[in-house]
């Protein structure tokens, strides 16, 4: 229950601050093109890059597996689910597997948006 509480709380300040991103973004540099969400996705894979390294090489047992769900499933999944995509296709292509790596970051993003589409059919057609 605890793991749980901890996602929950991370995932709460990681929305906030997605939020946060987002109206600066906009106030800063327009609403023409999704800079926040662009921007949000860059950061967020980079600091997933970051701790996930951080924790794997340098922190060793000083960190334990509550920090983790906090940070990279809580904070960076509320801030963003990207950096998860991002540091999967990484450990892809770390392992060798260049045959799931393309499975999955091309059907990742081809299906993502076949289900956006798909929903706003369904959606029209029911409106």
């Amino acid at each position: 229950m605890q793991a749980y509480l901890l996602v929950f709380l991370g995932a709460g300040l990681g929305g906030c601050l997605r939020h946060t991103v987002n109206l600066f973004a906009a106030r800063l540099l327009g609403t023409n093109f999704p800079w926040g969400t662009f921007l949000i996705n860059i950061s967020g894979s980079l600091v997933m890059g970051l701790l996930a390294g951080f924790l794997a090489f340098r922190a060793g047992a000083n960190w334990t597996q509550h920090a983790r769900l906090f940070l990279l499933t809580g904070v960076l999944g509320g801030y963003t689910t990207f950096s998860a995509y991002s540091l999967d296709s990484a450990l892809l292509y770390e392992r060798g597997e260049f045959g799931m790596l393309a499975a999955y970051a091309v059907g990742s993003v081809v299906l993502a948006l076949a289900g956006v589409f798909g929903g706003l059919a369904v959606a029209r057609t029911l409106s």
